[in-house]
């Protein structure tokens, strides 16, 4: 009786070590949640190191193919992770890229206040003066005003300007077009050309 007793204890002590055994408490196939934003898209040009301030989670994104029917020269082109990122910059979404979302902001100083009229005069109109197609009387505001003149005054401003061997080629945006208009000329500042970059048929 007594050697049985002592068998039946060693072997319940055999199963206690053996549950004790095992110190791996993860549930097989448990995924850890991980804060990380989504890789950046191939297909746009990052600039910077974060939007408005360098480490934001939104970032400048230059001209390339995804994204060059969403620059304006008047706003910067900007891509958040998160709607919410995106929602904090106040400007105007115009797409999504691999889950990023894309926002045109007006240029502006961070958060959105104001910068002063006379320091965007001073920045921006002085070194043009001398300039045949950017000067305040050169072959921009021409072509602005030959747009408006065909489009019933539904001008928005310029959206890129494209200088080459061949000429210059303006781009401006217009109320209500599918496509940017556009003015082709020389360096000189002379407009040879102006028409619509979209199917006629949809004005």
């Amino acid at each position: 009786m007594r050697s049985r007793l002592i068998a039946m204890i060693g072997s319940c002590a055999s199963v206690a070590l053996a549950g004790c055994g095992s110190g791996n408490s993860e549930t097989p196939g448990e995924e850890v949640a991980t804060d990380e934003a989504p890789a950046f898209p191939a297909e746009l040009v990052r600039v910077g190191d974060g939007y408005p301030e360098s480490g934001d989670p939104c970032v400048l994104v230059g001209e390339s193919e995804a994204t060059v029917d969403f620059l304006d020269d008047s706003a910067d082109l900007v891509a958040c992770p998160t709607r919410d990122d995106a929602a904090v910059l106040g400007g105007r979404n115009v797409g999504v890229i691999d889950s990023y979302h894309l926002v045109s902001v007006p240029r502006s100083s961070p958060m959105g206040e104001a910068v002063p009229v006379e320091m965007l005069v001073k920045e921006a109109v002085a070194p043009k003066l001398g300039d045949p197609i950017r000067s305040p009387s050169g072959m921009e505001t021409r072509c602005l005003a030959r747009v408006n003149e065909l489009t019933g005054g539904n001008v928005i401003g310029s959206r890129r300007i494209e200088e080459a061997e061949s000429g210059v080629m303006i781009y401006v945006n217009v109320q209500g077009a599918e496509a940017p208009w556009q003015c082709f000329g020389s360096k000189d500042g002379t407009i040879s050309e102006v028409y619509y970059g979209g199917n006629e048929g949809a004005l």
